[in-house]
């Protein structure tokens, strides 16, 4: 006879708070990533912008948790999780914020050097990988690696592939970069094992301290080409 699941597994309805250090709280929505729970995690994350509540000093949302930071000079661990569970219940209630922006994107084979190879190993033709990424329906699940790179999830399901075996250096910023469902526009120069697929002019760092990243964890993203002229140069 099978054992009877734990109490303690954590679902978007009965979420698992548990205490980080001296100043945080994690709630967690699941153990896999669902859509359930990572519109559990938006909608807390959204609830709370709405009302933030005293000592509340940041939120970090991921794809099933969610990192509650705090004062602890002017809050405790009890008085943080009350609030959290009682926000939780309404929390599906808080209108939607998230918006639309649309990327442009250079898919030109000066700036998509893994275009031939993804359209090798998917059997699709280079155009077709293109127009296969340009019909996705993309959303910022979160934040993660280095400053402003948001994971998208939504990549169709004839370009997944998984992530190569050995990382490139030297990944300019602003490369589209695609691996299994996932998408991502790079703002540094840094190393990557995901494929190359095309280079956006779009500035994820503002550099607006008061919103330094373009995008909101929950917001949509839809890709449309451009030619190589919108990247300031006509390679």
């Amino acid at each position: 006879m099978s054992a009877a699941p734990s109490p303690e597994a954590p679902s978007p309805a009965t979420p698992l708070i548990r205490p980080v250090g001296d100043r945080a709280l994690l709630v967690e929505f699941g153990t896999v990533l669902s859509e359930t729970a990572h519109s559990a995690v938006i909608a807390l994350d959204r609830a709370l912008a709405a009302a933030p509540p005293e000592g509340l000093a940041e939120v970090v949302p991921a794809n099933v948790n969610l990192l509650v930071v705090f004062d602890p000079l002017t809050t405790d661990h009890a008085t943080m999780t009350a609030l959290l569970r009682g926000l939780i219940g309404r929390a599906g209630g808080v209108a939607a914020r998230s918006r639309l922006h649309e990327i442009p994107v250079c898919y030109d084979d000066a700036f998509a050097p893994d275009l031939a190879e993804v359209a090798a190993r998917t059997g699709l033709s280079p155009e077709a990988v293109i127009a296969t990424h340009l019909s996705g329906e993309y959303e910022v699940y979160m934040y993660g690696f280095a400053p402003g790179y948001a994971y998208l999830s939504g990549v169709p399901e004839p370009i997944r592939l998984p992530r190569k075996t050995t990382a490139l250096r030297g990944i300019p910023a602003g490369s589209v970069i695609v691996a299994a469902g996932q998408c991502l526009v790079t703002s540094l120069t840094m190393p990557t094992g995901w494929w190359i697929i095309g280079r956006s002019p779009a500035r994820i760092l503002t550099g607006d301290p008061a919103r330094p990243f373009l995008f909101d964890a929950g917001d949509r993203v839809r890709f449309r080409r451009t030619g190589s002229e919108a990247l300031g140069t006509g390679a």
